[in-house]
């Protein structure tokens, strides 16, 4: 029977009362219905219910129609994580436009070009940030954006660069605005931008269905259940925070927003509201677990944490464990929405040493439970490397969880998909049980006389190192064997180290050429998301002069 008279396609079409594209704005409609008195934020002794939360949307969507934002339609903002931010991953789209969430800690420069690369019409501006922003629209080379501000009373500096201030657009709004959920669920729903190193940052563009899908993701993957607390420790501009403003609409929860990262802060705010998760980087644990003020033992309150990038230390996890976190390992990039796999925990894993445990916590882990897949492959084959925990690959995702591609940039959006996966440039292994273990982003293999040396692995045993704060190495030119490990390290407070005392330390845990030759000590370069800038390091020591042996 051909397909055309196959009986499960015969008068069994799509109707609008049994399909419904997928859209994240439904987690708030829903919320708003089911429990309008619950919290949905609190910041700085303001809250708001997700009634009102989802009244103030409307209004603000409403005013964006009526200054002509539709459908494609590009509405940036420079924000920290205050109430507004959250409100505008639902506003934006509910006119059909999409939200540019920009880094607030790039340069002017950086700035001008991707309003002009996304065609801005928009921005909204926090008080902050109006002084770089105003030089950024002197840079722009097009059509300027209209400047709304969204004044902090919490930051209680800054100056106004705008036309109007957010909570008068809001007031100006209609609540009762029709919003526009998305006729195609592949639609547009976010534009942001790489931290790119060289070069423009491209702009990945990501779709309604795989923020829904990523969203759901995020609470079987970090078991949120019903109404958690969630403490915004991760930036909101980030991956659309790691699309948990969607995720915390869909759990009816409350965001409780939190300007900068401020240990005494937030170690003020988890028991202030009940917070039971929180997410963010390794150096925001990191920097939690050293503060003077951390809560240990019975003082210390129990909350889950996700903790995104490579191989996360075994300090940081067992650290964070001292101090009430109990952490899970995502892994994932700004093109597959933040993190898409999970290190999902396994029965037995609590009976084991603190040590073993965090070896194992520490994987990248197996696909999120709405992405199709994630794996280790040859790039030159696409088959699958060997589950020997030796052979190394690339690390691919496939799935609903994917970006549609680069803005403008078929090229680069080609060479991310061939062969059929997202080629995330990341080196890794699989190991017995099939779980991601990455070694390495490709430019920061270290060969050394013929031999690979994974510089996540020489910074695991630094982290190791008492007076050790933050650790990275990188490659540094070396006439006989082509390139060495050299160390870059920040000390704790008051903590003292040499040169020898760690090259001597490494070479107790390590191969010889694996240790490093060379040790810098001083503060490293970090992103505003908590990456270390790997690439100012390499430039300073002139990585790419090195010839691998």
């Amino acid at each position: 029977m051909s397909a055309a008279q196959n009986q499960y396609s015969i008068g069994l079409d799509k109707t609008p009362a049994n399909y419904v594209p997928l859209t994240p704005l439904s987690f708030l409609a829903r919320s708003a219905t089911v429990y309008p008195d619950h919290v949905s934020a609190v910041y700085e002794g303001r809250s708001f219910t997700w009634k009102q939360t989802y009244e103030r949307c409307k209004r603000f969507a409403s005013y964006l129609a009526g200054r002509g934002i539709g459908h494609g339609d590009t509405v940036a903002a420079m924000l920290p994580n205050i109430p507004a931010m959250n409100e505008l991953h639902f506003a934006v789209p509910m006119t059909g436009a999409v939200l540019n969430a920009l880094n607030i800690r790039l340069d002017a420069a950086s700035i001008a070009f991707q309003l002009d690369h996304g065609g801005a019409q928009i921005i909204l501006v926090d008080p902050e940030f109006s002084g770089v922003i105003a030089e950024a629209l002197t840079l722009m080379k097009g059509a300027k954006p209209f400047v709304i501000d969204v004044d902090d009373a919490a930051f209680g500096a800054g100056k106004r660069i705008g036309e109007i201030e957010y909570e008068a657009a809001v007031a100006a709004g209609d609540p009762a605005f029709a919003e526009r959920p998305p006729a195609d669920e592949w639609d547009a729903i976010a534009l942001s931008y790489t931290s790119g190193t060289t070069g423009n940052p491209k702009g990945v563009v990501t779709h309604h269905r795989g923020a829904y899908l990523n969203a759901v993701s995020n609470i079987l993957a970090g078991n949120l259940g019903q109404h958690p607390v969630y403490l915004w420790t991760l930036p909101m501009f980030h991956c659309n925070g790691w699309c948990f403003p969607w995720t915390i609409a869909a759990t009816a929860g409350v965001n409780v927003c939190l300007r900068k990262v401020d240990p005494t802060k937030i170690f003020e705010l988890i028991p202030k509201h009940g917070v039971t998760h929180m997410c963010g980087a390794p150096i925001v644990y990191n920097t939690l677990i050293n503060a003077p003020d951390a809560p240990t033992g019975g003082k210390a309150k129990s909350v889950t944490g996700l903790i995104a990038g490579a191989a996360p230390p075994v300090a940081v996890l067992e650290g964070a464990e001292r101090i009430g976190i109990r952490l899970t390992h995502v892994y994932g990039l700004t093109e597959v929405y933040g993190p898409a796999s999970v290190c999902a925990e396994q029965p037995g894993w609590d009976e084991l040493s603190a040590d073993a445990r965090a070896q194992l916590k520490r994987r990248q882990g197996v696909a999120y439970p709405l992405q199709e897949g994630v794996t280790v492959l040859d790039p030159e084959t696409m088959r699958e490397v060997p589950r020997d925990g030796e052979t190394i690959g690339e690390v691919m995702f496939r799935g609903n969880i994917v970006m549609k591609g680069y803005l403008k940039n078929e090229k680069a959006t080609q060479e991310a998909f061939a062969g059929g996966w997202f080629h995330t440039g990341d080196l890794g292994v699989l190991d017995e049980h099939g779980y991601v273990i990455i070694k390495d982003r490709s430019k920061d293999i270290i060969i050394s006389g013929g031999e690979n040396v994974s510089s996540v692995e020489v910074e695991d045993i630094l982290y190791k190192h008492p007076a050790v704060l933050f650790a990275a190495v990188v490659a540094k030119p070396d006439p006989k064997w082509g390139e060495v490990p050299c160390a870059f390290l920040e000390l704790k407070d008051g903590a003292k180290a040499t040169e020898a005392e760690i090259i001597a330390y490494c070479r107790e845990y390590m191969s010889g050429f694996k240790t490093p030759k060379s040790v810098v000590f001083g503060v490293i370069p970090k992103t505003s998301t908590g990456k270390i800038q790997k690439f100012l390091l390499r430039n300073q020591v002139g990585s790419a002069k090195a010839i691998s042996a």
